[in-house]
């Protein structure tokens, strides 16, 4: 029995596959990817806070809205 169990641990050692890039390789392109969806992420940031408020060109303020605004930022200076 240990016999046919040691026959069968090597023939699995032996049908092993190499990596077709080194580990290192991996885990670089792993990091780009993750950058790159943090990118994607960043560029979008506010932009849930701008479609709530109506945003600078939103369709649905109110002409009275956006001279109150004005006003409101005219008060800081």
């Amino acid at each position: 029995m240990s016999s046919s169990a040691f026959t069968l641990v090597t023939a699995a050692e032996e049908h092993t596959r190499e990596l077709p890039m080194s580990p290192y390789a991996f885990g670089a392109i792993a990091m780009v990817a993750f950058l790159a969806l943090l990118g994607v992420l960043w560029f979008f940031r506010g932009v849930a806070t701008k479609v709530a408020t109506g945003g600078a060109h939103g369709t649905h303020a109110s002409a009275g809205h956006h001279d109150a605004h004005a006003d409101h930022q005219g008060s800081h200076h």
